[in-house]
């Protein structure tokens, strides 16, 4: 009997001391901090409690608006902008995640202060996308698009809209504009 008790009390110990807990700033392929890929609109008050959430509740769900939930922090600063995948949808999960905050890192360290040498170093850049003001380097591996403005690069570079862009035609000390994870799979 001794020995059951002992054996349970070392087995409680082994799986408490196990638990890890989430950081919330960590960006991975299924989740930003406690936000998850199948977390649901209605669920976000309760995840960033500390947080603020503002809904934005378009006049008429035809016009076609996105209706984006950005999330504060009670000073303020702007953490995060979601796009849910359906439309004034409590049930809807989370579409794409757009991350404003510096805190929020990915296991390699990359951030919104991130340059496009820290993006390549750290992944396989899996597609480039030419538009009008701007090129969107995309990773699978993370389901993340990073956004650099057009400002960043060579003059030559800036206003052709044919050009099929490569990982060297990106100086590496461009900023990143814009850095988004998307679960649209």
């Amino acid at each position: 009997m001794r020995h059951l008790i002992l054996g349970i009390i070392a087995s409680t110990i082994l799986f408490t001391s196990c638990t890890k807990t989430q950081n919330p700033f960590e960006i991975s392929k299924q989740h930003i901090g406690l936000l998850t890929d199948s977390t649901q609109v209605k669920d976000l008050e309760s995840i960033f409690s500390n947080d603020s959430v503002v809904k934005y509740i378009a006049g008429d769900e035809f016009i076609g608006n996105t209706n984006n939930i950005q999330i504060f922090e009670k000073g303020g600063k702007k953490l995060l902008s979601l796009t849910p995948k359906y439309v004034l949808d409590s049930t809807s999960t989370i579409s794409t995640v757009r991350v404003l905050d510096d805190r929020y890192k990915t296991a390699e360290n990359i951030s919104t202060l991130s340059t496009f040498k820290d993006i390549q170093a750290q992944y396989k850049i899996s597609r480039m996308s030419n538009l009008i003001n701007s090129v969107v380097v995309a990773v699978d591996d993370i389901n993340a698009s990073f956004t650099i403005d057009k400002k960043e690069l060579p003059a030559n570079l800036r206003f052709d809209m044919n050009l099929k862009f490569e990982a060297t035609h990106i100086p590496d000390e461009a900023k990143i504009k814009y850095f988004f994870v998307s679960w649209d799979n």
